[in-house]
């Protein structure tokens, strides 16, 4: 609109100056008397009918240009438009091609897969709980314990392990056992010694406030005269260097505070679950050397967690500086391993 009135201005004023010197042409005439006053408005009126009319077969043609021009216009933006949403539409058949490919695939490789590794996890999760449950009701109903006992599992030993302890300890019948932790499992092995007829319980613990929160549980089940939990802070010991995963690292620099272990002797079982993987790399393997002196003939060693690479490892270990031990793979929930010296 704005190029249609550009165009219209000038056409107005060269109409509008040829209409003033056509009037001016006319009254001049009139002046001389050529014509009269009245033909002369008559011509004056024509000259202005014909310049409007000029004026407004000019400004059709050039409205009917401009909406040539817009209709052009409009044209190529439609097909500007058209060829975008073309393109956009290929684009999305493309992408909803790929998609589609991406569900079959899922569909029938990665669903049926998970499908079936989700269906062997429970099964396997569901026959371990069942497992333990029967180790539980088997501990409980042997041992004639209280009603309410410390829960198994998690941080604590599972009931499988403890099942082996107490086959160990009738067997056995131990003048004393030394447990490396203490907690719930201290309560159940203080009613396998009870039922046993003889024996005593020491559980060594680092931290003073678990061993004191160990001591009252043991007490509240009426077992401190079988039970004995030492707090024995963890102290440095000389470190050793081994190779994992091809890399040399440096063994735990600290156990348990070996004056705890004194005054012990007879220790015919000894279950180590303890200290804790996190206070150093192979963190148990002290246990059989620094206890093994305080040790009878016949002697068996439980390491707890055995399906772990670093328990794994202190076994090997055990087993090469003293090759007089055996070692027997129990099935256990986080994995048994029993050494012994005379088979077991």
């Amino acid at each position: 609109m704005r190029s249609l009135r550009r165009l219209l201005r000038p056409l107005l004023a060269v109409a509008a100056v040829v209409g003033i010197l056509g009037s001016a042409a006319l009254v001049t005439t009139a002046a001389l008397g050529l014509i009269t006053w009245v033909e002369a408005g008559t011509l004056i009126a024509l000259a202005l009918l014909g310049a409007l009319a000029c004026g407004l077969g000019l400004g059709l043609l050039l409205v009917r240009r401009s909406v040539r021009a817009l209709e052009e216009s409009v044209r190529e933006h439609a097909r500007k438009v058209t060829q975008a949403l073309g393109e956009d539409r290929l684009e999305t058949r493309r992408s909803l091609k790929e998609l589609r490919e991406r569900v079959t695939r899922v569909t029938d490789h990665a669903l049926p897969k998970a499908s079936r590794e989700l269906r062997r996890a429970v099964e396997l999760q569901g026959r371990a709980d069942y497992e333990q449950q029967v180790a539980w009701t088997e501990l409980r109903e042997h041992l004639d314990t209280a009603p309410f006992m410390p829960p198994l599992r998690g941080w604590a030993a599972s009931p499988d392990v403890l099942r082996v302890l107490v086959r160990h300890i009738e067997r056995l019948r131990p003048t004393t056992v030394v447990e490396c932790g203490s907690g719930a499992s201290s309560v159940w092995l203080g009613y396998a010694l009870r039922r046993a007829g003889g024996g005593r319980l020491v559980a060594l613990e680092h931290d003073a406030r678990y061993a004191e929160l160990s001591r009252a549980l043991v007490a509240s089940h009426g077992l401190d005269d079988i039970v004995e939990v030492r707090h024995a802070p963890l102290t440095p010991i000389d470190t050793d260097t081994v190779t994992v995963d091809g890399e040399e690292r440096t063994t735990a620099d600290r156990w348990y505070d070996v004056t705890a272990l004194t005054d012990l002797a007879d220790v015919g079982l000894v279950f180590v679950d303890g200290p804790p993987q996190a206070t150093g790399l192979q963190a148990r393997f002290p246990a059989l050397p620094r206890l093994l002196a305080h040790c009878t003939e016949d002697v068996v060693f439980v390491l707890d967690d055995a399906d772990r690479a670093e328990e794994r490892a202190v076994g090997e270990r055990w087993l090469a500086a003293h090759p007089e031990f055996q070692r027997t793979e129990e099935q256990a929930e986080k994995g048994a391993h029993v050494f012994g010296r005379k088979g077991i």
